[in-house]
Order: structure tokens, then C-alpha cells, then sequence
């Protein structure tokens, strides 16, 4: 089977075409890092996605990984439980990537999507300096990923295909 994988990027603020917040919703930034957390929501969001790759680390490089300086997340919860989350990672060329993005499987096609992927977006431009912000998406992933970032103004510009 094939993948085909979708390189995505806005250039400019104003592109963002944002989703307003469900009711009920809150994203909030979880400033205190521990990645423990971020190993659970890797898991929880990326299991029916076959995000595996990380899994198999020992606590020492998660622990590298989610408590760098250079990587921030926020998470939405709707009425106290987990709804999904975002990491966003800093880089030394001025970009900002959204590392890691997606919704718990129970909170899928709700309506959130487009509203957390809007915050993660204005997340990204306010952590100066950033000059663009990208992402990457797969055919692996939901249907509706791809749709969500050219529907907040992301465009893609490149595409690679696996056999």
C-alpha cells in the first residue's frame, strides 16, 4: 500500500482562516513539562493512526524530547476529559511546526478539529520569532486531516508518495 505524505506551510498571520470555539471546549497550554503527559497523549490521540514510532522509547529520550525548550503543547478538554492536542516545536531557522496534532477517537467528528487546529496555528505565529509554520500529513491519517489544514489557509508544498 502506498503513502503519500502532504508537506503543508502558511507564510503569513493573516492567512489563518480560524474556527471559532465550540461551546463547552478549552484548549489550554500545559506549561509544566512533564513527558509522561506527552508519551499519554502521543498514545491516546495517535493509536488508531499507527503512530508507533515513539512508543518503543525509554523514559531518558522522552524525557529529552517533550521537556526541550523548544517544544510546547496545549491540550483540549471538553466538560474535564481530554479532547485532543497540539505540540509545536520551535525551530532555528525562524519556523514553528506543529509536531504532533490530532483529537482523542471519541471527540472525532464533533466539530473540534478546526477550532484546535485555528489555535494551534495562532500558538505557532505568537512564538516569536516564526516566520512560517508547517506540518506534514499523511494518508494514514484521517480522512478530514488534510481538508482541516487547507481549510484554516495552509497550502501544500510538497508532496513525497512510498510505495
Amino acid at each position: 500500500m502506498s503513502v503519500t505524505t502532504y508537506y503543508l506551510e502558511m507564510t503569513d498571520p493573516q492567512e489563518l482562516n480560524a474556527k471559532p470555539c465550540p461551546e463547552g471546549l478549552s484548549v489550554v497550554e500545559a506549561e509544566e513539562k512533564e513527558f509522561r503527559f506527552n508519551r499519554y497523549l502521543y498514545q491516546l490521540v495517535g493509536e488508531p493512526w499507527q503512530w508507533t514510532d515513539k512508543l518503543k522509547w525509554p523514559d531518558r529520550e522522552w524525557q529529552d524530547y517533550a521537556e526541550r525548550d523548544a517544544l510546547r503543547i496545549w491540550v483540549a478538554y471538553y466538560r474535564g476529559a481530554i479532547a485532543g492536542y497540539f505540540e509545536l516545536e520551535q525551530q532555528p531557522n525562524g519556523d514553528v511546526q506543529i509536531a504532533y496534532f490530532g483529537l482523542a477517537p471519541r471527540f472525532i467528528g464533533r466539530g473540534f478539529g478546526g477550532h484546535l487546529l485555528s489555535c494551534a496555528i495562532e500558538q505557532a505565529w505568537k512564538w516569536a520569532p516564526c516566520k512560517r509554520v508547517w506540518v506534514h500529513t499523511c494518508t494514514l491519517d484521517h480522512d478530514s486531516a488534510l481538508g482541516n489544514y487547507q481549510a484554516r489557509g495552509m497550502a501544500i508544498y510538497r508532496t513525497d508518495t512510498e510505495e
